[in-house]
């Protein structure tokens, strides 16, 4: 039988063989990654962030949603019914930081892209109360009066394309034409916005034309979220074997 008395009664050779201990664990689960070509699988329709939606992310990590919301549907029988497909590496990896999370105050949000009308995420963040009376959010009527400061945008995709998220020269370059084209489908940009940044959504978010607001931003990316991989023609068994 082992000993332990021996690690017990002596501090430092107890630390040591915590750290051995320890660092077995550690080279047991880190040393296969090297081995593989990569973590994340290649899953069709991933992209970066149009400069609205980025815009958009940027308030609602301000704004402190994260503590509240997380945006990761875990492969739960329980969890994948109540919020659709589990969540995928590859959804998340142009995101810096992510947003994952363990708490749930409200809602997983994950999936909740086109699963309420414009106007409801308009209305729910002004009166949270008015559609769902037992919430406990804090209202955000001042988005829609504050108009969105985006001229750093340029600034921010630079500085991501830095840690690996593919904004190409062009992209940069047409940051804010792409943040004015996306909020009126009508503009002369919508159409090479939509080229640029697949399935992103163009149209008036806020129910206000005479100004682009931090409504306009937050519910945009709000709508896009889960909306990017077609869960329909999903194969994960196929993806894997790409790897």
């Amino acid at each position: 039988m082992f000993d332990h008395g021996k690690f017990e009664r002596h501090s430092l050779l107890l630390t040591v063989g915590i750290l051995a201990v320890v660092s077995i664990g550690g080279i047991v689960e880190i040393a296969p990654l090297f081995y593989l070509e990569s973590t994340i699988e290649d899953v069709d329709g991933v992209r970066p962030y149009s400069p609205l939606e980025l815009a958009g992310r940027d308030i609602y990590i301000r704004e402190g949603c994260y503590n509240c919301h997380s945006q990761m549907v875990r492969p739960l029988r329980d969890e994948v019914e109540r919020y659709g497909h589990y969540s995928l590496a590859a959804e998340s990896k142009y995101d810096h930081p992510f947003q994952w999370g363990s708490k749930r105050t409200g809602p997983d949000l994950a999936r909740v892209g086109g699963k309420y009308s414009d106007a409801w995420q308009v209305q729910h963040l002004i009166n949270p109360r008015s559609l769902v009376p037992e919430s406990i959010m804090p209202p955000y009527k001042f988005l829609v009066e504050k108009p969105l400061d985006y001229a750093l945008i340029e600034a921010k995709m630079t500085a991501l394309r830095r840690v690996g998220v593919p904004y190409s020269d062009e992209m940069i370059a047409s940051a804010k034409a792409d943040i004015a084209a996306q909020v009126d489908e009508f503009s002369d940009g919508a159409s090479a916005l939509a080229a640029r940044y697949p399935k992103a959504q163009i149209r008036n978010f806020d129910g206000d034309p005479s100004q682009i607001s931090e409504m306009d931003a937050l519910v945009a990316y709000l709508q896009m979220l889960g909306t990017l991989v077609d869960f329909s023609t999903f194969d994960a068994v196929n993806t894997d074997a790409r790897r």
